[in-house]
């Protein structure tokens, strides 16, 4: 299949239809007064700010961080056959509900969002930064790269960097402490440096409170 190479303004320009989408679909909002406006929602999307990686949620499972929060954003239903530890679940549908108002306002847990994919959670991660709520972020990748990347990680192939091999040894050790199927063996990697630890975030500062609740 030929791939397609978009220019920095064509994916720009997708970007914002794809925000105008989302938004022209969202309820009159008549209780909360939006905060930021689509350029600035534009700015963070191409910055990348609100991922997290697989890595640091997975080193933040094992450390049983406190500040972390996971939000499962799928249906009722797939949420009970599978869900990341200590995960709650908003159903997309039900984001804007007034029942989770003081979930999503607060600023000492990081709310982290995830679906199958990323689509979605990057669809809640806008419509909630757009009414100004802070320390919200989204797992890159979903839950369809975190099997691929902490549960069954690939070994490394040929030759490989020490930190290619630390992340390898991390993915390990993080997919045997969270129930994954991955096993180590002699030949999976060169001998068994130290795991690396990824960053994990901490909790920002004070953020601006968001007036009234969503409806």
């Amino acid at each position: 299949m030929k791939q397609i190479n978009l220019s920095p303004r064509m994916l720009a320009t997708a970007l914002l239809l794809l925000l105008g989408v989302i938004i022209a679909a969202v309820p009159k909002n008549t209780t909360t007064p939006y905060k930021l406006d689509a350029v600035q929602i534009l700015d963070e999307l191409k910055s990348g700010t609100q991922y997290l990686e697989p890595e640091q949620v997975a080193q933040m499972l094992v450390e049983k961080d406190p500040y972390l929060q996971l939000i499962d954003i799928r249906s009722q239903a797939e949420f009970e056959k599978f869900s990341l530890p200590g995960a709650v679940n908003v159903p997309f549908d039900n984001i804007l509900a007034a029942d989770y108002t003081e979930l999503f306002d607060q600023d000492t847990k990081i709310n982290v969002f995830y679906g199958n994919g990323t689509t979605q959670a990057n669809e809640a991660w806008m419509l909630l930064r757009q009414l100004g709520y802070e320390n919200i972020n989204v797992l890159r990748g979903g839950l369809n790269y975190w099997a691929e990347v902490i549960m069954n990680p690939t070994p490394p192939s040929g030759v490989n960097s020490n930190d290619d091999i630390a992340r390898y040894n991390f993915r390990i050790g993080a997919s045997q402490a969270l129930g994954g199927g991955a096993q180590q063996t002699g030949n999976d990697a060169k001998a068994s440096s130290p795991a690396a630890k990824p960053a994990g975030p901490k909790p920002g500062g004070k953020k601006k409170k968001v007036a009234g609740g969503c409806s």
